[in-house]
């Protein structure tokens, strides 16, 4: 009876999680390196860091994308979120795994940096979260994006470089199954999930983000670009590493 009503518990979560999949929208894959669709920052200052990016690209090959948006369009976690964005956005070149992608929902007050599997050496997933917690949220509690995101920019750069240290690594907090019963159905049901949301993840999509209360992007447009050099993800992918925070 104990393990039949784990199998229903596991069922309703499953259920709720493809419904948040369903009402999820996944921008699309964006048009420049710095991409502000919220619009906080100046666009001398946009310019600048997409500049920056893609010169960073041409002299090591690694793509780092920042995109700013309001709000995140799904119920799910921000960390499945950015991995979903990642995968969509193929970020890296796709031998290499040597992508990034920084995101910023400046509503919700949450960030995330993203690593390729490539990357995940030289950001480690402590020292994502330094970067976000001792060079970006600070800036970002005194209402300066532009500063933060700067900053944040310059750490992910320095630390792909080798230039940005950190200290110690993440613990991964993991369960283990109590009930060996359930295992069956349980990775079962990990599998419809994954299977799921891959399918989920390639289906082309758009939503409309507004900046200012004017402008606009949906389907394959995007407003608050960097301007100068567009960008074109290379095939890469995430395994999931990076850190989040908030401010």
């Amino acid at each position: 009876m104990k393990g039949c009503r784990h199998v229903r518990l596991l069922a309703v979560w499953l259920g709720l999680t493809l419904a948040g999949f369903a009402a999820e929208t996944l921008p699309p894959k964006p048009a420049h390196y710095f991409n502000d669709s919220a619009g906080v920052v100046p666009a001398a200052t946009a310019a600048q860091l997409n500049a920056k990016l893609e010169a960073f690209e041409r002299t090591t090959s690694c793509q780092v994308v920042v995109a700013v948006f309001p709000k995140m369009q799904s119920d799910s976690s921000l960390e499945d979120y950015a991995q979903r964005l990642f995968q969509a956005w193929q970020l890296g070149q796709k031998d290499k795994n040597n992508g990034v992608a920084f995101l910023v929902f400046t509503q919700d007050r949450k960030m995330r940096i993203q690593t390729g599997y490539g990357l995940e050496g030289a950001l480690p997933d402590a020292l994502c979260k330094r970067i976000i917690a001792d060079e970006v949220a600070p800036a970002f509690k005194r209402g300066d994006f532009a500063a933060g995101l700067t900053a944040g920019v310059e750490a992910i750069l320095r630390a792909t470089r080798g230039e940005y240290q950190g200290t110690g690594s993440t613990v991964a907090n993991k369960k283990p199954l109590n009930h060996v019963l359930n295992i069956v159905p349980l990775v079962f049901i990990i599998v419809m999930l994954v299977v799921i949301v891959i399918s989920k993840a390639r289906m082309p999509s758009g939503t409309v983000y507004h900046r200012g209360g004017g402008t606009y992007w949906g389907g394959s447009s995007w407003g608050g670009g960097g301007g100068g050099g567009g960008f074109s993800g290379g095939g890469g992918s995430s395994g999931g590493g990076g850190a989040s925070g908030s401010w």
